[in-house]
């Protein structure tokens, strides 16, 4: 069983902003700003794909979340 909130790969919180919100957040959460490689997803159990979000060190994606903070475009 997972929990929406945790990362399936370790376990750390995944920072969703859609977790427990029952209204839309005033801004979208941070996987709409970044590209997460598909070999990243590939690479955990089947039964963890698409069932939480993946926190940003475990995606991959920490150096573009700070270029994306930064309004540097890739």
């Amino acid at each position: 069983m997972s929990t929406p909130s945790l990362c399936p790969a370790c376990g750390a919180s995944n920072q969703c902003a859609m977790v427990g919100n029952d209204e839309p957040s005033a801004s979208p959460c941070w996987c709409f700003k970044i590209t997460i490689d598909p070999n990243v997803i590939e690479a955990l159990a089947p039964e963890l794909r698409n069932a939480t979000c993946l926190c940003p060190r475990c995606a991959g994606v920490l150096k573009q979340l700070a270029e994306s903070n930064a309004g540097v475009s890739r």
